[in-house]
């Protein structure tokens, strides 16, 4: 083979791998997981899952996937070559969202009926402890260094900051009205979290877990009580945060360094959930209403394309 076409090979190979990538919806009313192909913008097939799925994490090693079925009481881990049931996670009642640490052996379950959160060891499949905190606990992360766990309380209007290593609560910071999902910055130094009947978000310094910046959104022609902010991610290079806005059918672009608002990205209706591509070049968006996601070009700050998936897509994760 010469080197023009063993050059040309390589460039088809290299492209082909840079662009192999999977998306997985829950559909909260199917009772089931899209799979989705981004690149050629097609829906795969989906699959039966349990009762009521709603949130979904991947394994670091993107091997597994670990979706709360919600009506069924568990966290079912599902093969991502296979998409066939691996196992099952005790998660206490109702659960809906969690979250997995960066190593990839604790999981940490919110039981909004309970106002607790659930340690648990997954290779032990054991439960390891129960946080009590606020009451209707729902948004939960684990921060990049892996020295906090901070749990939302909707009704509390609180973020319960979870010492790692304890497991148990060193400090509380009031929020506006009904936090509904919180992140971490990349380097662990600040959390950002959303108040879904305040239209705002909140972000807190780790070191003080003092609140630092308010944002309140305003997009013009909505009402205030449909813009009511949800899911939140934040880009590796700690350039941009993006705020999904319910009903507001928008995704809030903000400047990571200066906290504005830069930009208002029209979406499906009722966007509830957000996760980047592994190269975080595209954005995907879970819509409730519309039955669709939402793929955003991050380079042109532009929305690509919608793609029915289903009915009602809640969650969203993404394998390489």
């Amino acid at each position: 083979m010469n080197k023009q076409v063993l050059s040309g090979v390589l460039i088809v190979l290299l492209t082909a791998s840079a662009q192999a990538e999977t998306v997985f919806v829950t559909l909260e009313k199917d009772n089931a997981l899209a799979i989705v192909d981004p690149i050629a913008g097609e829906l795969i097939k989906t699959v039966e899952v349990g009762r009521r799925p709603r949130g979904i994490v991947i394994s670091p090693d993107n091997k597994v996937l670990y979706i709360a079925t919600s009506d069924d009481n568990i966290i079912k881990m599902i093969d991502t070559e296979t998409l066939k049931e691996i196992g099952t996670l005790p998660s206490g009642d109702d659960p809906e969202t969690f979250a997995l640490n960066p190593k990839g052996d604790r999981l940490y379950i919110s039981n909004e009926d309970d106002s607790r959160v659930t340690v648990m060891d997954i290779a032990k499949l054991k439960v390891i402890k129960q946080v009590q905190v606020g009451v209707e606990p729902e948004g939960i992360t684990v921060s990049p260094d892996s020295r906090w766990v901070v749990s939302a309380s909707e009704t509390t209007n609180m973020l319960h900051w979870i010492d790692a290593k304890t497991n148990e609560i060193v400090e509380n910071t009031l929020v506006d009205a009904r936090p509904r999902a919180v992140t971490f910055t990349p380097d662990s130094k600040f959390a950002w979290a959303t108040s879904e009947m305040a239209s705002s978000l909140s972000i807190v310094d780790a070191s003080t877990k003092q609140i630092v910046k308010r944002i309140t959104f305003e997009v013009q022609g909505v009402a205030k009580d449909k813009i009511q902010p949800v899911g939140v991610v934040i880009d590796k290079e700690y350039k941009h945060g993006y705020v999904a806005l319910g009903p507001a059918n928008r995704v809030a672009v903000i400047n990571a360094k200066t906290y504005e608002v830069e930009k208002y990205l029209l979406v499906g209706q009722r966007v509830w959930n957000l996760a980047f591509s592994p190269d975080q070049k595209r954005l995907y968006t879970t819509n409730g209403v519309s039955n669709d996601i939402s793929i955003v070009d991050l380079d042109s700050q532009t929305v690509t394309k919608s793609l029915g998936v289903g009915n009602y897509p809640w969650g969203v994760a993404v394998k390489p």
